[in-house]
């Protein structure tokens, strides 16, 4: 379920997927659109941030492949899923992702969704693509790290 960060805010999920295929070179805040089923079923945890991906389309930012499970007890009110929802952020701040992700060939992924308050909000980042041997390097540096952890362990344990 949503766990406490030391900012105050409550995460709700983490793309851990984005950190994994992606460098992040920047990351910004965004307020969500949501109807009234949606945060609650946010509250219950049904969010999966996996293969989500955000766009600019006609001057606006939108959230597409995030999925919100339908709430149990929201009937008729419930929404579809997999819907496009909008991003909310300052125009300026738009204007300046669609020309970083025209130009140099970033991309806009969602990657962490959490509660600031009673609003829920997305933390988008600015990635770049990694390559098969950029994610070998990373797996290599995260096994040496943990091998050096065991070793201090049973230095410790003597």
């Amino acid at each position: 379920m949503a766990e406490q960060k030391k900012n105050g805010n409550k995460t709700i999920a983490e793309n851990r997927k984005a950190f994994h295929d992606y460098f992040v070179e920047e990351s910004y805040e965004a307020g969500i659109e949501l109807c009234g089923t949606e945060v609650k079923a946010l509250r219950a945890g049904g969010v999966n941030l996996k293969d989500a991906w955000c766009a600019v389309v006609d001057g606006e930012l939108f959230i597409n492949g995030m999925h919100i499970s339908p709430y149990d007890k929201g009937n008729i009110f419930n929404r579809d899923p997999l819907r496009v929802r909008k991003l909310l952020m300052h125009k300026r701040e738009i204007m300046r992702l669609l020309g970083v992700t025209k130009q140099a060939g970033y991309s806009l992924i969602p990657l962490s969704l959490y509660f600031k308050g009673s609003r829920v909000k997305v933390q988008v980042g600015l990635c770049r693509g990694k390559k098969l041997y950029d994610k070998r390097e990373d797996a290599a540096k995260r096994d040496m790290k943990r091998e050096a952890q065991r070793g201090l362990k049973e230095f410790n344990n003597r």
